[in-house]
């Protein structure tokens, strides 16, 4: 990817998150992943689950993720993790995440999110973006844009 990441965090693979061959199993990115929107939304002191005043929540369930692996990653690597929002719909917002040890690239995955309305005994309602949240994050340029890679 050709542009600066929106967000970057990195991550000590712990023993529990390798396999009989002592690299770290594939789900693990998935959740590298989530790791990483949670710090970023953080970091613009926002939340993924966002309490309102009348017990709903707002939150960002997914929609599609997948993640294409290139090298291992083990027990002990410090693993860099670059965040990318390459999509800001109205209701939506679609990621972009690299793993990198050192100058080795990992991997490469996509999470997109839908935004919405959890009213308690009711089934959740995708709404617009709310403002607090449209007004702090913003996409970024690349070549690879949001394709299917």
């Amino acid at each position: 990817m050709s542009a600066t990441p929106t967000f970057t965090t990195t991550h000590r693979v712990q023993f529990s998150e390798t396999d009989m061959a002592g690299i770290v199993h594939f789900s693990q990115f998935y959740r590298y992943m989530e790791e990483a929107e949670h710090e970023y939304f953080r970091s613009l002191n926002l939340s993924i689950m966002q309490k309102q005043g009348d017990g709903s929540i707002i939150g960002w369930p997914r929609v599609r993720a997948s993640c294409s692996f290139e090298a291992p990653a083990f027990f002990e690597d410090e693993i860099e993790i670059r965040l990318f929002v390459v999509r800001k719909g109205v209701k939506s917002l679609s990621f972009e995440f690299e793993f990198f040890r050192d100058d080795t690239r990992l991997a490469k995955g996509k999470l997109k999110t839908a935004c919405c309305h959890f009213q308690p005994d009711e089934p959740m309602k995708s709404i617009p973006t709310p403002a607090e949240y449209d007004e702090k994050i913003h996409e970024v340029t690349t070549n690879q844009g949001n394709s299917d890679e």
